[in-house]
């Protein structure tokens, strides 16, 4: 089967990969970690971009010769490494559409994106297609199921044996040209602020956001760049630059080792890095308590949350002069937006942040116009240019520009509430995308973030926006993090403070801690009111799983309203929790009983005990990885949450 190959200027991700692959075919492409060495340290591979070619158009053909064609949807399930790149660009050089969601988002959420999508192929490891079978509901329009490796699960194909097919090359067959504005893959948002939606990407749209950050971050084929990202991994390919795939779980960002980060930044010689503010902060303390020098680094950009001061000027510190450190603000539907070097963020618009301005995420990149518009939670029909608000003035912020996603998919309720269309005078057609972020523009033409219009704060006479109020709370040496939160129905909202602290709670340095905060609030307008509100203490925020950095709020109101508004009766024990009891119960009465009385052995009764000992104990320890987060974010510690959910198991932890 041939597959037909297209000049570069054909606006097609696959056709960059070949091209580079021709141009420096022995140039490494992909360097990742695979094991580690007898004294502990990574051991890495490397594939050169001749090799990675040749292993995309392997798997081009076979899965072509399975029947996966343009168009078809396809679930792209596959651990980060040179295997991953080689699917997703086989794909896009058939003009197949992966369908990617975080697996940090759970099992549920996950079967609900797929769900949406009705994917027609499945491409994922042996354990993923146990779900597949497990959810046939969910994947019931799956006609196309390849296992990565060697073995077969429950029928369809190996991606081994695909391989193998495709290097016979057969030459019978072609498929068709692959436009620009054809669908190139569908991208999940983490539903962190609500239901995660399918966000659609053409190949227009990925290269232009590719020729933004390469226009705004100078980024070149000489780069040699560090990825915590897949996604990033891809344009790093499209540029012909060397990606070095970071030492750690995509899901758990912030409990990365930074020894091994600074490891890999050392050998590699790397000289670019995306990275989330989470990541950075213990990077950039790491750095700090060792004096560990990176020569070579040359530019660091950071997104997905707002990037505290503290993280960037730690950053500055350890860098090297000549270093830059981007901080980009963007969203799942459009990257980057705006931009903004730390040389302004420490010299003029951190100290704004702290008298309650907002975040400063800098000035639209070139190729994307934003606007501010009037506030509404209600979909807009259309725009025109009379719709914008004047420069000091919060409103929501709104996109337009090629690298803005044009939908969403199989989604029109979401299409009504996020897009809005616009007529120009000439005629021109433009969709603008809601971000569902509030923000305003200064004189500068600078864009300022002030939260989550979602998130805002609704009491009856005023509206609170999240991270101008945080802003000035944050300021605290003794605060880590703060959240504005409010509690009850909007129009009426009670705005709550939490605070993440080591000062103990309920001692006399937390009250002391809880007057400073309060002195602050009536000393700053956008705060001002807040001096009489009720802060909480709270032992770790509930954050996003891509970047884990994004607070979640939503949880925390939830949290803060069960604080301040305890039921009225006792809480009594959830019958189901009457089971683990009983077989606690069981358990020790057991172990007891045969220990102190002479009574003969019944085989059944031992054989209870013994499964009752196998679910009480290892069962209930196993989910101790699921129930911690949630133990956080209801505001439980550790001891706590451990203590019960060995006791109770998933009927405690799973109803928090």
């Amino acid at each position: 089967m041939r597959i037909v190959s297209h000049p570069v200027s054909t606006a097609s991700l696959a056709d960059r990969l070949e091209h580079n692959a021709a141009a420096f075919p022995h140039k490494p492409a992909v360097i990742h970690p695979d094991g580690r060495e007898p004294d502990g340290t990574v051991r890495y591979r490397e594939i050169t971009y001749g090799e990675l070619q040749e292993s995309v158009e392997e798997i081009a053909h076979g899965l072509a010769h399975a029947g996966i064609t343009r168009g078809t949807k396809t679930v792209l399930m596959a651990p980060p490494g040179p295997e991953l790149f080689a699917l997703a660009f086989a794909l896009f050089r058939l003009g197949a559409v992966p369908v990617v969601v975080d697996p940090g988002m759970g099992v549920r959420r996950m079967l609900h994106c797929y769900r949406a999508v009705g994917a027609e192929a499945f491409v994922g490891p042996a354990f993923a297609h146990v779900v597949r079978v497990l959810g046939r509901r969910t994947f019931a329009r799956v006609r196309i199921p390849v296992t990565l490796g060697r073995t077969r699960m429950w029928g369809g194909h190996t991606l081994a044996a695909l391989r193998t097919t495709g290097r016979r090359r057969p030459r019978s067959g072609v498929t068709g040209v692959i436009g620009a504005d054809d669908l190139l893959m569908i991208g999940f948002t983490t539903g962190s602020t609500g239901p995660a939606k399918g966000v659609e990407y053409t190949h227009r749209m990925a290269l232009s956001m590719a020729r933004q950050i390469e226009a705004v971050h100078g980024r070149t084929r000489d780069d040699t760049s560090l990825v915590t990202l897949p996604f990033y991994g891809i344009l790093d390919l499209v540029y012909g630059s060397t990606t070095v795939l970071a030492p750690l779980t995509p899901a758990k960002v912030a409990q990365a080792d930074p020894a091994l980060l600074v490891d890999a930044l050392d050998r590699f010689c790397v000289t670019t890095v995306f990275a989330s503010p989470a990541l950075l902060r213990n990077l950039a303390d790491h750095l700090t308590a060792q004096d560990h020098p990176l020569p070579a680094l040359r530019c660091v950009v950071s997104g997905g949350a707002p990037v505290p001061r503290s993280v960037v000027a730690g950053l500055r510190s350890v860098l090297d002069e000549k270093a830059q450190i981007h901080v980009t603000y963007g969203a799942t539907e459009v990257l980057p937006i705006t931009s903004i070097e730390s040389e302004e963020i420490l010299s003029q618009t951190s100290s704004d942040s702290a008298e309650g301005a907002g975040t400063c995420v800098g000035r639209p990149v070139p190729g994307t116009r934003v606007r501010v518009i009037p506030v509404t939670d209600a979909p807009r029909a259309r725009m025109h240019s009379g719709t914008t608000l004047p420069v000091g003035s919060v409103g929501e912020i709104v996109v337009e520009g090629e690298s803005v996603s044009p939908g969403y998919h199989a989604a029109p309720g979401a299409d009504a509430r996020y897009k809005v269309r616009e007529t120009r005078a000439d005629g021109t057609a433009l969709t603008w995308h809601r971000t569902g972020d509030l923000g305003y523009f200064d004189a500068l033409g600078r864009l300022w973030f002030c939260g989550r219009s979602s998130q805002r704060v609704r009491a009856a006479d005023r509206d609170w926006y999240t991270v101008r109020c945080e802003g000035v709370f944050n300021a605290h040496p003794l605060v880590h993090r703060s959240a504005l939160v409010g509690v009850g129905p909007a129009g009426g909202q009670r705005p709550v403070v939490c605070v993440e602290s080591d000062v103990r709670h309920g001692s006399p340095a937390w009250r002391d801690l809880v007057a400073e905060l309060r002195a602050l609030a009536a000393r700053h307008a956008p705060t001002r009111g807040l001096d009489e509100c009720d802060f909480l203490h709270h032992p770790a925020f509930p954050v996003d799983v891509r970047h884990n950095a994004k607070i979640g709020r939503e949880q925390l109101a939830r949290w803060a309203r069960q604080r301040l508004e305890p039921p009225r009766r006792a809480s009594r024990i959830r019958p189901a929790r009457f089971l683990p009891l009983a077989g606690w119960a069981y358990l020790l009465g057991g172990a007891v009983w045969a220990a102190v009385a002479d009574i003969p052995d019944v085989p059944l009764l031992r054989w209870l005990w013994w499964a009752d000992a196998f679910l009480s104990i290892p069962v209930h320890a196993a989910q101790l990885p699921f129930a911690l987060p949630r133990g956080r974010a209801a505001g439980r510690g550790s001891a706590a949450t451990t203590a019960l959910t060995m006791l109770y198991g998933a009927t405690w932890w799973r109803t928090l």
